[in-house]
């Protein structure tokens, strides 16, 4: 049996991301993105977004690139009214209302992000999951926590938009 590393696992863990924004987005009309469960709930359309953000965000930090946000176009594509370094922290009413995307440019900005992350994430050995990233936390953050940070965040994100899925009038 082969060994299995730590490195497999959290490739596993972003392609269970991955897998899970797929199926959320399937079928979804941008109406059905945008709708906001109970009026006030966060869309489906910006919890994708966020966790999207958010993955692009650390793992370019990490890695020291630049966003795919920004290198790959996907701000403008958007075209949002909101700072182009914005993932959603702190975000009310106002800001997850304006962001309105169609499931294809989320699944398409989603599918870049992962496509980085993956690459990433198979170049790097036991030795740099041990590297500290974050040293304003005690204890100091590694890379594997930060890593492992973001597949939890981003599944509970991907989690609260299968929800409001199942929660769509006429479903």
């Amino acid at each position: 049996m082969d060994e299995v590393t730590a490195v497999d696992v959290l490739v596993d863990g972003f392609g269970r991301v991955r897998g899970s924004v797929e199926r959320v987005l399937d079928g979804l009309a941008p109406q059905q993105l945008a709708h906001r469960v109970g009026g006030t709930a966060n869309s489906i359309a910006w919890l994708v977004w966020h966790l999207t953000r958010v993955q692009d965000d650390h793992v370019a930090e990490v890695a020291g690139a630049e966003q795919v946000w920004t290198a790959g176009g996907w701000a403008g594509r958007f075209d949002l009214p909101l700072p182009t370094r914005d993932t959603g922290y702190g975000h009310g009413g106002e800001d997850v209302a304006a962001v309105d995307a169609t499931a294809d440019l989320l699944l398409g900005y989603h599918r870049a992000v992962h496509e980085r992350t993956e690459a990433y994430v198979r170049g790097l050995g036991a030795r740099d999951l041990t590297r500290v990233v974050d040293e304003s936390w005690d204890p100091p953050v590694t890379l594997a926590v930060r890593l492992l940070s973001v597949v939890e965040d981003d599944l509970q994100h991907v989690g609260q938009a299968a929800f409001a899925r199942g929660l769509l009038p006429g479903r």
